[in-house]
């Protein structure tokens, strides 16, 4: 698991422009998909060669300001819990306020590394003004402009000396996410395969706050079982535990194998699980599609398993050849099915490919229908590789890899899917240079 940063502090001290500066390095989960966490507040950078997640806690304060402080209170409390390090900013312009005191005593009492960063500084007057800042009592001080960017390099070298190492995962077992919607089913369906009640099952959406493993032992293949807490839209995160379960669930997301996206049949795959999707295919990890309480489905006719699966892969273009379970964590109806399933997604997934067959099967396929010419520039694809990462990306080498578009990626990656069963799995298509 990568190191969780927080940045606390009262409103409009810029923290947002501090972290926007800090995950535009690489593209934020939250932006390449807009709803998980509808706005940006959790995302991923890297300093030094050292990868780690920030969280943001500022947008999730709203209120009249003896509100604001109760919930910065709070958030700083749960940042204390949740993180490994903490960036506490405060605003040279205006000076300590009293809700900065509140929020120092807060952090004086804290046994993790606190990082006083006084921002909008940018000359050498403000400079100066920034001394006052050692009244707070937490020692050393950072002077930055999240604006211009000046002064972010030195505290960020300081921030990755004491981040911890990444943890090495446990015997490196494969990782099964159930992700989805709160209240979809997800700690039912966990209950019913590990036949006894290891999480708590109520109707209330969002019981389960945390991420939980069980390993798990079933076809003669073991593997952790990750429970998340159910992921919202933001407009539903109400109390901040929420937001920080959203992040767990996004971060299980992240450093899984595979996730078994769960929803309520009930309520259908909307928009929100169709996010939850996108993220999980971003992150290129294997997908199996479950859609749970197809027990409560009145009326079903002989083709509405049909009609429901062609509605979901409608929602999913292009990526199609995704597996699709209709299940009922209560009646336990396919339930081991769809571990089975996961099984499998995970071999497709780590499937390795040797090169001659790679270009036995794929070579006359191209030949008969080669690349359209583009610009009268005609493509010619000599030799296909896989590349040595942990899920399926090829190189194919060409004269003109330029003038590749992307349907006819999307031609070979049908038929590598056709020919070698990825069947779950994002596959990644690079043309290169012979």
């Amino acid at each position: 698991m990568s190191a969780i940063v927080a940045i606390v502090g009262r409103p409009n001290v810029g923290k947002s422009t501090f972290f926007n500066r800090l995950i535009q390095r690489r593209e934020a989960i939250v932006d390449a998909v807009s709803g998980v966490t509808r706005d940006r507040h959790y995302g991923k950078s890297d300093w030094n060669g050292k990868e780690f997640s920030i969280i943001d806690t500022g947008g999730y304060v709203q209120g009249s300001d003896d509100v604001f402080e109760q919930e910065i209170d709070k958030q700083v409390e749960l940042a204390i819990d949740e993180a490994d390090a903490i960036i506490f900013m405060v605003d040279v312009e205006s000076g300590i306020t009293g809700m900065d005191e509140d929020v120092a005593n807060l952090l004086r009492r804290v046994k993790k590394p606190v990082f006083l960063a006084v921002n909008k500084v940018d000359n050498a007057k403000r400079a100066e003004d920034a001394v006052e800042f050692y009244a707070l009592g937490l020692g050393e001080y950072f002077t930055l402009s999240s604006v211009n960017g000046s002064g972010t390099g030195d505290l960020l070298d300081a921030l990755v000396e004491v981040l911890p190492e990444k943890e090495k995962e446990e015997a490196d077992l494969p990782r099964f996410a159930v992700v989805g919607r709160p209240n979809a089913g997800k700690s039912s369906f966990i209950n019913a395969l590990i036949g006894e009640d290891r999480y708590i099952v109520t109707n209330i959406a969002g019981t389960t706050r945390d991420s939980i493993d069980t390993r798990y032992n079933r076809f003669g293949f073991e593997f952790n079982l990750v429970d998340t807490a159910g992921i919202r839209r933001k407009s539903k995160v109400k109390e901040d535990l929420e937001f920080y379960s959203v992040m767990r669930s996004v971060r299980a997301i992240e450093h899984c194998d595979v996730c078994l996206v769960m929803f309520d049949a009930t309520r259908g795959f909307d928009g929100q699980v169709e996010n939850i999707f996108w993220l999980a295919q971003r992150n290129n990890k294997g997908i199996v599609i479950l859609v749970n309480k197809w027990d409560l489905i009145e009326e079903k006719e002989t083709n509405t398993m049909k009609q429901y699966t062609e509605r979901i892969k409608k929602a999913m273009e292009p990526f199609v050849d995704v597996p699709i379970l209709f299940i009922s964590a209560l009646t336990k109806q396919r339930i081991y099915k769809a571990i089975e399933t996961a099984v499998e997604v995970y071999k497709n997934r780590s499937k390795k490919i040797k090169t001659r067959k790679l270009n036995d099967v794929m070579l006359p396929i191209i030949e008969r229908t080669p690349p359209p010419a583009y610009k009268d520039k005609y493509v010619k694809i000599k030799y296909i590789t896989q590349l040595p990462t942990n899920y399926p990306q090829f190189a194919f080498f060409c004269n003109l890899p330029q003038y590749v578009r992307e349907p006819y990626k999307r031609f070979l990656e049908n038929k590598l899917r056709e020919n070698f069963d990825f069947n779950g799995v994002p596959v990644t298509i690079y043309m290169r240079k012979k």
